[in-house]
Formats: structure tokens, C-alpha cells, sequence
């Protein structure tokens, strides 16, 4: 009789625990942001089972941020991973990455070396990497000394009169890259925008089936702030989402890039028949496809930051940074 009340009573603490363990969390979030999610790598990446290099995550080590999407994707930040860990893993795995880069007209001159020069001191060390430099002016690109195993490859592209047609054109001009010249060398591809600058390590636990990154001026911003396409007319139209994620940096698997870049693409010239322009061009397009078609991996704004958002506490480490821009000039 006396088990069973003293077992009777143990429960109805543990029960009482479990309450006042949920309300602080409530209040935490409350007041402090974010809640930090247990996270499950959703079914479509390919675990090696005790071997994955992202179940060495510590999704708990920051308790200021959300580390995980509701659909269990990792959400990158400074203190999570081991960097040497990661690096260690991708050199045994043979991992090599293609970065592709658009750098048309002024922004040639304006941005090209800078970039590629912080790239060699702070992208994907250690691994070999190639640079696809797609541009109209060959003969203009820079000298830019590389490291063992970094590679540079020029590939001409006609100049469109709009900055909006060269944006959403290298959609189209990255799935035949892929197709023609990446898919036979490298994994992984990254595509990246010019105009920015590596300031810190941008590396190998970067890497995904399919990676998206979030926005620097909305990463703390509701569904409602989201500078989503919202014309019905266009086929990137969205009413909510889950996050704002910015075109300057996107990437995974050669295959995952290839689709993702085709659905744009697909997209932008359905638009194009229509007589219909999305808000953000290739951006707004982008989104669509990351919300129908979930990304495995989502950086946080470290990855790509701007000194224009100002100081924030969660953001320790600026790993690519906006370079200054000058669309009066670039844009004309």
C-alpha cells in the first residue's frame, strides 16, 4: 500500500516538473527569442549511418538562436560544429566544390579580384576547389594567384542592356554548367554574387544536399515582412513562407542545383511570356522553389552578412560580407 501511494506521489511530481519546465521554456522564448529545436535531418539526405559528419552537430550549444527548421534541417551557426572535424571528413570523402560567379559588365572591374582573392584565403580551404567565372570581358579578368588544388575556369556569356536579365539569366546559364562541365569534377556547387567579400571561413560545414541561405535584413522578421513575390500574375507568387532567403548565396549537390536552378529558370521564362517580371527577379523565384521544395541545410546570416543590419549579438562572426554598393554607376 505504501509503494503505491509513494509511486502515486512520484508521479504526480514528475508531472508537476514536466509543467513547470514547459512554462519557463514559454518564458524563455518569451523573452529571450528563439527556441532551440531538437533536429531530425529530413528523409531525403542519405545518412551513413554513425558516420554522417552532421551528427557531430551540437544543436544545443546556442540557446540564443534557432538551430533547426520544423522540418529538420540544421541551421548553421559559430559554435555548433567542429570545424576540423568537418574539414577532416570532406578531404577523406575526396569532396571537391565548384564555385560559380557572375561578374558582367563594371561589376568585372568593380568586384572580381577582391572576390576571388578573399575566396582563396577563406572558402573551402583545404579542398579542391574551382572558380567558374562567367563573364563578357575574358580578357579582363584578373591574375589571381591559387592554391594547390584551386582552379579557375573562364566561360563567355553574352552582356544583357538590364541588370534584372543578367541576374535572372545565370539560372539558366548555371544548369548548363552543370551539365556540361561541373557534374564530371565536383560534388558540390556554390553560387555566389559578386559583390561580397570573404572576411572569415566560409567551409566544408557548409556543405548539403541542398543548402539556402537566410537574409541578413530579415533572419528575426515574421512570414508578413517577407519581401515575397505576391503578384498572382507571376508563377513566383507567395502569400507565406517559412524564411526570406537571399540569392547571393545558394547551393548543394551538383544534382540538387541543377533542379533548383532549371525550376527557376523554368519560371522566369513562363514569366517572361506572360509579360510579367517578378519583384526580385531570380531571388523571388528562388524562394518559391526553397518553400515548396525544402532545403537540407540553411546557413544562417553569418554566411553572408551587412555592415548596413548594425551590430547584433547572435551574429559572432562575419564569414562573407557585402562589398559597397555603387548601382548608380553599376546599374546604368
Amino acid at each position: 500500500m505504501r509503494l503505491c501511494l509513494r509511486a502515486r506521489w512520484l508521479f504526480i511530481l514528475f508531472v508537476l516538473l514536466l509543467i513547470v519546465i514547459g512554462y519557463i521554456s514559454k518564458l524563455y522564448v518569451r523573452f529571450f527569442g528563439h527556441p532551440v529545436e531538437k533536429c531530425l535531418l529530413p528523409p531525403n539526405v542519405k545518412l551513413r549511418p554513425g558516420n554522417h559528419i552532421d551528427n557531430s552537430l551540437d544543436l544545443w550549444s546556442r540557446t540564443d538562436v534557432k538551430t533547426c527548421t520544423f522540418w529538420g534541417a540544421p541551421i548553421m551557426w559559430e559554435g555548433m560544429f567542429d570545424p576540423h572535424l568537418y574539414d577532416e571528413y570532406h578531404k577523406n570523402m575526396g569532396t571537391s566544390v565548384a564555385l560559380t560567379v557572375f561578374a558582367i559588365g563594371r561589376y568585372l572591374k568593380m568586384y572580381l579580384k577582391d572576390f576571388l582573392t578573399s575566396a582563396e584565403q577563406h572558402f573551402m580551404v583545404g579542398l579542391p576547389v574551382t572558380y567558374y567565372v562567367f563573364t563578357d570581358a575574358p580578357d579582363s579578368v584578373p591574375a589571381v594567384e591559387l592554391g594547390t588544388g584551386r582552379t579557375l575556369e573562364i566561360v563567355q556569356v553574352q552582356r544583357h542592356e538590364r541588370w534584372q536579365d543578367v541576374s535572372m539569366m545565370r539560372m539558366r546559364t548555371i544548369a548548363d554548367a552543370i551539365d556540361s562541365r561541373i557534374r564530371l569534377r565536383h560534388q558540390y556547387v556554390f553560387c555566389l554574387d559578386v559583390d561580397q567579400v570573404f572576411a572569415a571561413r566560409f567551409g566544408s560545414e557548409a556543405l548539403g544536399e541542398s543548402v539556402a541561405l537566410l537574409h541578413a535584413f530579415f533572419y528575426l522578421s515574421s512570414a508578413a515582412e517577407f519581401t515575397y513575390d505576391r503578384n498572382p500574375n507571376s508563377t513566383a507568387c507567395m502569400e507565406t513562407g517559412d524564411f526570406y532567403y537571399h540569392a547571393a548565396v545558394f547551393g548543394g549537390t551538383w544534382q540538387s542545383v541543377k533542379k533548383m536552378t532549371e525550376s527557376c529558370d523554368r519560371g522566369i521564362m513562363t514569366d517572361k511570356k506572360n509579360q510579367v517580371e517578378a519583384l526580385w527577379q531570380d531571388e523571388s523565384h528562388l524562394n518559391k522553389y526553397l518553400y515548396q521544395h525544402k532545403p537540407s541545410k540553411v546557413l544562417s546570416p553569418e554566411y553572408c552578412w551587412s555592415t548596413e543590419v548594425g551590430y547584433r549579438r547572435d551574429v559572432r562572426v562575419h564569414r562573407l560580407l557585402w562589398a559597397e554598393k555603387y548601382y548608380d554607376i553599376l546599374r546604368t
